[in-house]
């Protein structure tokens, strides 16, 4: 899925591939400054004045980001170094992680996460970090004060189908209003609530094999026998887990038993199971390191503890053929950054899409407000979650691996870089390297 902030992205990639020069030989620690007027007394935390606090692998402006801090967080500050590009001081806020003094303010608070990040935090629930509305009818208006959503004419027009994320909700003039992340108010007469999908994939206990796999129908029939006139036995509904004790035929020929050694068969559609496979580690991955296999034939998702599996799950990847701007692409990538959330959307593409229609025939324009639980491992190409469907172990995305927001929350936890309390974006530096994810 391409997201609106390509800019973003460019400047993210650019600080990745620099994020590996080591430091500079010195004689200080680089968090140490003892020549420097100390901080002022019972200054603990730094907390950004607008929507983000840059952090950088270095006290300096220079091109190597480290991550982000949302306003609303409030950082611990572990040391100061005056350096190049901050006419204060340079924070250290975080492993290898400086930001400038002057976009922050010092408090006397304890650490504290901004709201979206300390959701992200947040176990159980349904995975989210927002309230998710999509725009109905013939679109909607947002306007940036509520005051005036009575008289004044709006400050943004919402098409039909885009989907905001909810902070709260409001009433005005005798109506209701739902308050975006952005900052704007939307009436709420003109929205659907997303149910996103309750889906989660399997943990695996060590020494546990791959040999189950999920219905992916919306009611698959059970037989006797592994043929379409075998005696009926009743049926699986879509997601439900079946273990596959035996194969039988080939191709969209082939039948799975689904029941235990010495006990009555029972057999099912191979076709309408989705079941992970085993792979090899990549030869640049350590003994214990985690990574990612990424199935397109079965879309599903295994990750690794070197060649120990942990955790399966379905997926949706791009449903476009490989080459195209809607496929996901084969390959071995590293997570090049972690965001909390992003907004993806194709707007950029709007005239195009209109005159002559996508690549796959799909003229659809979208915009997906923070979007949860994003890893970047190929350019515009992440692991991330969705609240906009359910279809789960089919191809269905922009190019993009769709999970449920609970295993999306999951994948997200265990991955390299690991994201600093606080912070809403990290990227990968040479001591903690970024995930592997394998497409095949």
């Amino acid at each position: 899925m391409t997201p609106r902030a390509r800019t973003l992205l460019t400047s993210l990639a650019l600080a990745s591939a620099l994020a590996s020069a080591p430091w500079a030989a010195a004689s200080l620690p680089p968090w140490l400054d003892p020549d420097d007027v100390p901080l002022p007394a019972g200054v603990r935390t730094a907390v950004p004045k607008k929507d983000e606090l840059f952090v950088f692998l270095e006290p300096s402006r220079s091109p190597v980001r480290r991550g982000t801090i949302p306003f609303g967080s409030r950082a611990l500050i572990f040391g100061t170094k005056r350096g190049p590009g901050c006419v204060g001081r340079w924070l250290l806020v975080g492993p290898l992680g400086w930001a400038c003094s002057d976009q922050a303010l010092f408090s006397d608070e304890p650490p504290e996460a901004a709201p979206l990040v300390a959701k992200l935090e947040e176990p159980g629930g349904d995975g989210l970090p927002y309230r998710y509305y999509f725009v109905t009818g013939q679109g909607a208006f947002a306007w940036d004060r509520i005051e005036r959503v009575a008289d004044d004419a709006p400050d943004q027009e919402l098409e039909p189908g885009f989907a905001i994320a909810a902070v709260e909700e409001r009433t005005a003039f005798g109506e209701r209003y739902i308050k975006t992340s952005k900052g704007r108010f939307v009436p709420l007469r003109d929205l659907a609530p997303a149910h996103p999908s309750g889906f989660s994939g399997e943990h695996l206990a060590a020494g546990a094999g791959l040999d189950f796999g999920w219905v992916v129908v919306d009611r698959a029939t059970v037989r006797a026998t592994p043929s379409a006139a075998g005696k009926a036995l009743g049926s699986r509904v879509r997601f439900e887990r079946v273990e596959v004790r035996e194969l039988r035929g080939k191709g969209v020929a082939a039948w799975a038993r689904v029941s235990k050694d010495g006990e009555a068969e029972a057999w099912l559609p191979a076709r309408e199971l989705a079941r992970p496979s085993a792979s090899p580690r990549p030869t640049t991955v350590g003994d214990d390191e985690r990574w990612i296999d990424v199935e397109l034939a079965s879309q599903t998702l295994v990750a690794y503890a070197g060649d120990r599996p942990l955790f399966a799950t379905l997926v949706s990847t791009g449903r476009g053929p490989q080459g195209s701007e809607t496929a996901t692409p084969r390959g071995e990538h590293r997570v090049w950054v972690k965001l909390a959330t992003s907004t993806m959307d194709n707007l950029e593409r709007r005239d195009d899409l209109s005159h002559a229609g996508s690549e796959d025939g799909d003229p659809h324009v979208y915009s997906l407000d923070d979007v949860p639980y994003v890893q970047f491992f190929d350019k515009a190409v992440a692991l991330h979650g969705v609240f906009w469907h359910r279809n789960f172990g089919r191809v269905q995305s922009h190019g993009c691996v769709n999970l449920s927001p609970k295993d999306a929350r999951f994948l997200f936890s265990i991955t390299l870089p690991r994201l600093p309390r606080g912070w809403s974006a990290a990227l990968p530096v040479a001591s903690e390297p970024g995930t592997l994810v394998r497409v095949r």
